[in-house]
């Protein structure tokens, strides 16, 4: 009766060991790479765009935020072609129109995006 959980105690024992080991090199390598790295790598902005470590109130760039949205926007927008493609045989003649007309309006988007300089950096 007991035998029959030694290979469930084998795996909890590997999978702790597997565990521990990844936390040991882990914390070996942060500490290794941390006397490699310089203190003014780790507080310089990285892509909010303004210094880490100032006061919590000060204004900064709408342009962040309105980029970042866009992409959302046009990239989950694109996530759509995909199925399309996988089962595009099975569609149609229809299906192709219907997506055109998608792509369409998402290069119609686009281009309204693009001229109202949203995607311009100053």
């Amino acid at each position: 009766m007991l035998g029959e959980y030694v290979p469930i105690l084998m795996f909890l024992a590997v999978a702790t060991a597997v565990g521990v080991v990844l936390l040991i090199v882990g914390t070996l390598f942060g500490r290794l790479f941390n006397r490699l790295q310089s203190s003014d790598d780790k507080v310089a902005p990285y892509e909010c765009g303004f210094e880490a470590f100032e006061d919590a109130r000060m204004q900064f760039d709408v342009r962040y935020y309105l980029i970042a949205i866009l992409f959302i926007a046009f990239d989950l927008e694109i996530a759509f072609v995909f199925p399309w493609a996988v089962i595009f045989r099975g569609l149609g003649m229809t299906g192709l129109v219907e997506m055109g007309i998608f792509l369409g309006l998402l290069v119609l988007g686009y281009i309204y995006v693009w001229k109202k300089g949203a995607l311009e950096w100053e």
